[in-house]
Formats: structure tokens, sequence, C-alpha cells
């Protein structure tokens, strides 16, 4: 029996998602496209998968130029995800004015996202109706540091006291912007669990203390 489609939307709809903007640059065109169909895959090396649609605008200038930056969207930046997703002048011919620099590979960073990565496309496989894009990650970064991947895999850090971005002004705190049952989310300040990981690095901490 067939599945429909709404159907598979709706409880695709109940994985709560970060929002991010993928862009390229390809031939000095900027092309951008709001995705939440992206995660990572390898540590080493650092690798990460975007999913895009084959009537996408954007697929071409991905093939062309084999590199991609991945934007992660802060909580006041719900207005870069909507310009991306939409056909409109002001994505295709001025890339919604969104403020950008460059760090590696020249696909832009939009200025003050709350992380970026940034990579060459590595493999391409056929996903039905969309493409999968596999990335090895050259540079990364968050409002409090980047780093860059050398040749072995190994990510270098930037010195201490530079600049983690080209103007990025974030504090730190910023919270990102979700997407959950087809509607806009903000975290809730009101709810914290400590992670595992949190929780053994406080037993760590304290295992220390009392040696």
């Amino acid at each position: 029996m067939a599945i429909e489609k709404e159907l598979f939307r709706q409880v695709m709809g109940r994985f709560a998602t970060g929002v991010t903007v993928v862009t390229t640059s390809s031939n000095d065109v900027l092309a951008g496209l709001t995705v939440n169909s992206f995660c990572s895959v390898s540590l080493n090396p650092p690798l990460v998968l975007i999913c895009i649609d084959n009537n996408s605008s954007t697929l071409p200038f991905l093939r062309e130029s084999k590199i991609f930056a991945v934007n992660m969207l802060a909580k006041h930046q719900e207005q870069w995800s909507r310009g991306f997703a939409t056909n409109s002048p002001e994505r295709f011919e001025h890339f919604c004015y969104a403020p950008h620099y460059t760090v590696a590979t020249g696909a832009p960073i939009i200025k003050d996202v709350l992380a970026f990565i940034d990579a060459r496309i590595v493999a391409e496989y056929p996903g039905g109706d969309h493409v999968i894009f596999l990335g090895q990650v050259v540079a990364m970064g968050t409002p409090e540091h980047m780093g860059f991947v050398d040749e072995h895999g190994n990510i270098q850090s930037e010195p201490d006291g530079q600049p983690a971005t080209n103007g990025h002004g974030l504090h730190k705190e910023e919270e990102p912007l979700l997407y959950y049952g087809g509607q806009y989310r903000h975290l809730t300040r009101l709810f914290h669990e400590p992670s595992l990981i949190e929780e053994q690095h406080a037993e760590n901490v304290g295992e220390a203390a009392r040696n």
C-alpha cells in the first residue's frame, strides 16, 4: 500500500530540527536555500551531508562549484529561512541582501549565524526526489571559536585571542531557530537537563577534588 505523502510529512514533522541555509558560489554567482535535512556523518574525517530537492534552483550551482556552507540560524534569523525558501528576485538576484563573508572554500557565510560548516563535496548520491551530497569539512566556526581541517583530517583551532569569524557578532548564549510540526519554534529557558557528557564531567571534577 502506498504511503500518503501528507501523512509522511506529518510524521516527519514530529522530528524537531534546527534550521539552516545552505549556500554556495559558482562563477561569482551566489546561491542559497533553506535546508533542515542536514546532519553530521563522520568525525574522522569530518563529514556532513545535505539533501537537496531535484527541482531546486540551487542544485546546478552546487554541482558546478563542488562546495557548500551550512549556516545554522539563530532564533532572530527567521527572515533568512523564509527568504531563502521563496522564489523571489531578492533571493535569486540579491542573495536576500544577506551580509556575508567567506572563510575557506569561497561559499558565503551569513554574518552572525549561530555556527557554520564550510565543506567541499566529495560524493553525490540519488535519494528519490532529492540528491544527497556528502561534504568534507574544511572549516567550521561558532561565535567563540573557528577551526580549519588539515590534510590529515585534524582540526586546528584559531589561536587564543583571535576572533571566531570575520565579523561574527553573536553573543555565545544566542539560541537556535527550530522547526517542528510545520512551524518555527524557540527553545525555552525554563528547562535544561544536563547531558550525559556534562554529568560525567561533573563526576570527574568531583572525584579529582576529593583526591
